[in-house]
């Protein structure tokens, strides 16, 4: 891989399944991230973070989902909640991320209440599919504001008033149920806040940045659609290029014949032309927006709309040429212990998020 080295890629290949059967990364992993600084992708130099940029972040998540599923998409998301550092106060930024092994999870719904009190906020409530959160030592949560009174603040327009929250991992408490049959080292788990108080500087809102830094205005909507869309896409690659070993490799290889191995052939050649093709458009699209922020300082609508569309044509056709290829791997492809099979389920896992479903 480009961003990758041969050691990094064989660690955690290495490590991968052990990290399964732990329902989280494995420590050596978590170290790996904790070093290549992962989970700080986004967390600007002010803070002590690589002042790496969104082009270069989707290469990297890409990269990795090729190697593992659950790495690349706990880097994924953790490091994409650490993109709210640009917007924390400052005071508690730089004291979050003086720890080497800060990492944020969290979650995007709704799912507690933040009610006013003298000193900040009193939070409660309860969101599901913190990913990372066996490790996270910080969480980020969107609560209902509620008055003196307990009564919901509403805007302009009768709406509820959303903000999000800066939580420590000692004010969580992780509710035990990712049970699902894919990305299980992500340890999604779900977590519980109770009468917790935070001071006023907990709070945040997110595209209003606080520190400068080049590309944080870039929009939150195609920047979650993005970096999810390289996940799929960093997957069905692995599994094309495992397919093809599992088919000539498959113990009842002998009886195909001349035309049926010719027939696999030109259908892994087109899943493979199908998934460059659309791995060229999406990158193309996403660095025209990437360009314009930059050099214009705002993106066209139109561009911003077919990173969209391109990011969830991307996530789709993934998942597509993989099923297209599942027939022929054989029963290792059904097998839970090999990587063909979890390639498979971290792919249909990941194709559940709500966010690049239609």
């Amino acid at each position: 891989m480009e961003q990758l080295t041969q050691t990094w890629q064989a660690a955690i290949l290495n490590l991968a399944p052990q990290s399964e059967k732990l329902g989280e990364l494995h420590p050596d992993i978590l170290e790996i991230a904790y070093q290549e600084e992962w989970f700080k992708l986004y967390v600007p130099v002010a803070y002590g973070g690589p002042g790496k940029k969104l082009p270069e972040i989707l290469r990297i998540e890409e990269d990795l989902a090729y190697v593992d599923g659950s790495t690349a998409w706990t880097v994924t998301l953790c490091s994409g909640a650490g993109w709210f550092a640009g917007f924390l106060d400052p005071v508690l930024a730089s004291e979050i991320f003086a720890d080497r092994k800060a990492c944020f999870a969290g979650s995007g719904a709704v799912g507690g209440t933040a009610h006013k009190t003298a000193n900040g906020f009193r939070i409660n409530g309860h969101w599901k599919y913190a990913s990372g959160a066996l490790h996270a030592t910080i969480f980020t949560a969107n609560c209902v504001l509620q008055d003196e009174n307990g009564e919901d603040l509403l805007d302009g327009e009768g709406n509820q008033v959303i903000r999000s929250f800066i939580l420590k991992k000692e004010e969580v408490e992780i509710q035990s149920g990712w049970s699902y049959f894919g990305l299980v080292a992500t340890g999604s788990h779900a977590f519980d806040v109770h009468n917790i108080e935070v001071p006023e500087n907990r709070s945040f809102k997110i595209n209003e940045p606080v520190v400068a830094d080049e590309g944080f205005d870039y929009p939150f909507l195609q920047l979650a659609e993005t970096t999810l869309a390289v996940n799929s896409l960093g997957m069905a690659k692995r599994f094309l290029d495992l397919v093809n070993d599992s088919f000539f490799g498959r113990s009842g290889f002998k009886r195909y014949t001349t035309e049926q191995v010719s027939f696999f052939e030109d259908e892994l050649a087109k899943c493979k032309h199908t998934l460059t093709t659309i791995r060229e458009h999406f990158y193309e699209a996403f660095d025209t927006s990437w360009h314009q922020l930059i050099n214009d300082g705002t993106i066209k609508e139109s561009v911003l709309k077919d990173v969209s569309r391109l990011s969830r044509a991307l996530a789709h056709q993934s998942i597509k040429v993989v099923d297209i290829l599942y027939p022929y791997a054989g029963l290792e492809a059904a097998k839970q212990e090999t990587e063909l099979n979890r390639v498979w389920r971290d792919l249909h896992t990941a194709s559940q998020h709500a966010l690049l479903t239609f």
